[in-house]
């Protein structure tokens, strides 16, 4: 069997968010499309983040990504915290995404995606081609709803 039987199956071609995207459309993007963080590129179509659940938190909680150690300063209620940082929905997305993202060559394998889900936790990776263009991601859930197909039916 090929070393991208699972991959190859389960690329997917999702929204693409633009680095001046306001937070809120991006968030729009990801509920409509039924994904948990989405890639994010610059005016020339090239990868330079991911913006995902994290990341929405982290806008609407800022600081407490940089503090983990201590979360005394986040409201008690969150309807207090939404309101505190409505105004974030309008800020650009590149503000908030995540630019120490990992991601895949078009030249992949099963194996290096499953060692990179083993050694990163993120939810989906991109698949970038020569000039980081993307071309497809690959979700974790996917990969590992393919994954446990494959090894029941062995």
């Amino acid at each position: 069997m090929s070393p991208r039987a699972v991959s190859s199956a389960v690329i997917e071609q999702p929204p693409l968010l633009h680095a001046d995207d306001e937070v809120g459309t991006a968030i729009q993007t990801m509920l409509d499309a039924g994904f948990a963080a989405l890639p994010v590129v610059d005016a020339n179509e090239r990868l330079v983040g991911i913006f995902g659940e994290r990341e929405f938190i982290g806008a609407i909680f800022p600081g407490y990504l940089k503090e983990l150690s201590y979360a005394g300063f986040v409201r008690k209620e969150l309807d207090a915290a939404l309101e505190k940082r409505a105004a974030c929905r309008h800020e650009a997305v590149r503000g908030f995404a995540n630019t120490e993202h990992v991601e895949l060559d078009e030249d992949h394998s099963d194996v290096e995606i499953a060692e990179t889900f083993l050694h990163h936790r993120v939810l989906l990776l991109p698949v970038v081609d020569r000039d980081r263009h993307v071309v497809g991601v690959i979700t974790r859930s996917a990969f590992t709803r393919a994954l446990a197909e494959r090894f029941l039916a062995m």
